[in-house]
């Protein structure tokens, strides 16, 4: 694991009293990250590229919402250890191009897309996986009208910086648009330096987006173009647990299977003699599929943690 400081500590800092309202500053095709609960909270990608860390309590839970703009990869964290509940900071350092999070009460070191403490006190420890889910801001207020949604701070960030020193912010701007829409990745591809590094498989993009689900100490990465290739919906087995994952416009879920065999037809998902929304795992007579723990990101950061074999595959 190669780990390095890039920027100071806090240059870019987390959200520890979070405001919400229901009226979102972005577009409706932003991306959020979705904490179902009393009420539903959506934390915009929009936002968290300035901040990525919003540690929160969310139906009496301390957790903590983590993103990296250069992974892709939103996951969101338990934050109570049982003997104690850490607060996180953004460190400055990244470990294999991934965000690397620090805790206040400790000063220990974590890596984001793992959960899992690399240096301190807790070196070892890993964080529980809170089950969220990403979807366009859009989807989010159709399926929750009473949720609310994060808001902006006045606080100022190095991503709003073009130097190491933080600057104000204009949630407006997307300071990683480019890298978004460039083949390379890693803070190499970010920054346009010439030390990119390589990816030696074709089958997969390096930033194609994953679903990385892991259950009983096994680690299954669901490509969302894969799940697209198999019509939308695919049933697996992770560690013990049946799970059906669904991909489409409104991003990829997965949930934990009863038992049914779920099939497309006319765009929409059919089961047990009634049709469910792959986004919220609801059908239309009420019934609510349980979502699974999982974290979305990018495919080479998955690799990275999980080794090249750990991909989905559909049988043959």
């Amino acid at each position: 694991m190669n780990v390095k400081q890039v920027i100071p500590r806090d240059a870019i800092p987390s959200i520890n009293d979070p405001r919400f309202d229901d009226e979102y500053i972005g577009d409706e095709n932003d991306d959020v990250i979705v904490v179902e609960g009393e009420p539903t909270r959506a934390y915009p990608v929009r936002i968290l590229n300035y901040h990525e860390i919003v540690n929160d309590v969310a139906d009496g839970d301390a957790i903590a919402v983590t993103w990296c703009p250069l992974c892709g990869s939103a996951v969101v964290y338990e934050r109570d250890l049982g003997d104690r509940t850490l607060t996180f900071g953004v460190s400055g350092k990244l470990a294999d191009d991934d965000l690397v999070m620090y805790d206040r009460e400790t000063e220990s070191e974590w890596k984001q897309s793992l959960g899992e403490c690399i240096v301190g006190n807790l070196r070892g420890t890993t964080l529980d996986v809170r089950p969220a889910a990403v979807m366009p801001w859009s989807r989010f207020r159709e399926n929750y009208p009473d949720g609310i949604v994060l808001q902006p701070t006045s606080m100022e960030s190095e991503a709003a910086s073009e130097t190491d020193s933080p600057d104000s912010i204009d949630y407006s701007m997307e300071p990683y648009e480019a890298y978004f829409e460039t083949e390379g990745f890693g803070l190499a591809a970010h920054r346009g330096t010439s030390n990119g590094r390589s990816w030696e498989r074709d089958d997969l993009d390096p930033k194609a987006v994953v679903l990385g689900v892991e259950l009983d100490g096994e680690a299954v990465g669901f490509p969302l173009s894969r799940i697209e290739a198999a019509g939308g919906v695919v049933t697996a087995t992770v560690g013990d647990m049946d799970i059906v994952v669904f991909a489409g416009e409104e991003g990829i879920h997965a949930f934990e299977n009863p038992g049914f065999e779920f099939r497309v037809s006319e765009n929409e998902i059919i089961a047990d003699a009634t049709t469910w929304d792959g986004a919220t795992g609801e059908s239309v007579d009420g019934r609510q599929l349980t979502r699974v723990p999982a974290r979305r990101l990018f495919a080479f950061a998955w690799q990275d943690d999980r080794g090249s074999e750990a991909f989905y595959q559909p049988q043959s």
